[in-house]
């Protein structure tokens, strides 16, 4: 799904990814679930690039649901996969967390259920090596995206902001469908280790001059960072 010149998203509201399309080659942010490899494979094909054109993935954090199909990109193809250094072991499989799944509703949650285990979440195979980046660096990879640390969802969720495309990623910092209730609008995402630091974590995003903010699940949100947040505290000290 191109978003805006040069911007293309994989998967859909449940689980995506994001590309960046760059004269110097496609920058992949986050890898979904493993078997959304051929929603990828046909994005790719939709921008006239192939796998041989992705120069590397930098994931927002180390969680299954957006480490898809990295280890098949760097197994296969070489492509190296970048983390903050905080959920590299998350990444490689050594360390997990078992946050609370809070509230839930059945339709929706099913849903969430339903899709994961159908593009294969079950299968998705840990990171073998790694390159770890930190919060301020500027990755000499297409559109020169900038590391922006914002821990809580889990230790080293960042986001990554690529002014080449007006857009700020940011995994699971956010989201704008909870995929257990099926909410809609920028909100806190579930499954977070320490939902307090996450939202002091937005604050770095308040002042990013962004029209995109996108998140790992949810509807592509063009409103701006100040909004987005504004949003998400509402959310937050709203009861549900």
């Amino acid at each position: 799904m191109e978003l805006a010149p040069s911007l293309h998203r994989v998967g859909n509201d449940i689980v995506a990814a994001y590309l960046v399309n760059a004269p110097d080659g496609v920058l992949l942010i986050d890898a979904g679930l493993p078997g959304q490899w051929e929603d990828l494979i046909k994005e790719l094909a939709s921008m006239g690039r192939a796998v041989g054109d992705i120069r590397a993935v930098v994931l927002t954090h180390g969680d299954t649901d957006h480490i898809g199909f990295a280890e098949r990109l760097r197994r296969d193809h070489g492509v190296p996969i970048y983390v903050e250094e905080s959920d590299a072991a998350r990444a490689r499989g050594e360390v997990s967390s078992k946050p609370s799944w809070g509230k839930m509703k059945p339709g929706a949650t099913a849903r969430f259920l339903w899709y994961a285990l159908r593009k294969g979440g079950m299968r998705a195979k840990y990171l073998a090596d790694v390159a770890t980046v930190h919060d301020g660096d500027v990755l000499d990879l297409p559109g020169a995206p900038r590391i922006i640390g914002l821990p809580g969802h889990s230790p080293g969720s960042i986001g990554v902001h690529v002014p080449a495309v007006d857009a700020v990623f940011v995994g699971d910092a956010l989201t704008t469908r909870h995929v257990l209730t099926g909410k809609t609008g920028p909100q806190p995402a579930p499954f977070t280790d320490d939902p307090i630091k996450a939202l002091d974590s937005l604050s770095k995003l308040e002042s990013l001059n962004v029209t995109w903010v996108l998140p790992g699940h949810g509807t592509p949100w063009n409103g701006g960072g100040a909004e987005a947040v504004r949003e998400v505290r509402a959310a937050a000290a709203t009861p549900s």
